[in-house]
């Protein structure tokens, strides 16, 4: 008795993995950004308050403490007067997700282009036919 596999036809094969790449895509894309500018406004609550400014200041006095000494570290002050995620989430945020749109989408395209490569499969035009 022989059983007979029924195989979908490559085209269909392909079309469902350009689909489902399509869609890794956008959840790529859209996901941490999305969570990201949901969560921004109590981040950037929490970060002015006095008592986030007052551990940054505490910080900074012991970076310049700590910056005179000899010793195979040497501590550099932070220049900024505010906590550094304040600053991003409030002046770079942007700039932040272009890069974060711009370095997935190139990832993204060159993993599809391997994934569509080994679905695909090097096959001569013969062997698509019944």
């Amino acid at each position: 008795m022989m059983i007979h596999v029924i195989q979908k036809p490559r085209w269909h094969r392909v079309s469902l993995t350009r689909t489902l790449l399509g869609v890794v895509w956008l959840l790529a894309i859209l996901g941490p950004p999305t969570l990201i500018l949901r969560t921004r406004s109590g981040w950037i609550e929490q970060l002015q308050s006095p008592e986030a400014q007052a551990k940054w200041d505490t910080f900074r006095e012991d970076m310049k403490q700590q910056a005179g000494r000899e010793g195979p570290v040497q501590r550099k002050v932070p220049k900024s007067a505010e906590p550094p995620l304040l600053v991003w989430l409030r002046d770079y945020l942007w700039l932040a997700i272009g890069a974060w749109a711009l370095f997935s989408t190139v990832l993204c395209f060159f993993t599809s282009v391997l994934v569509m490569g080994v679905v695909g499969g090097a096959t001569s035009p013969k062997s698509d036919l019944p």
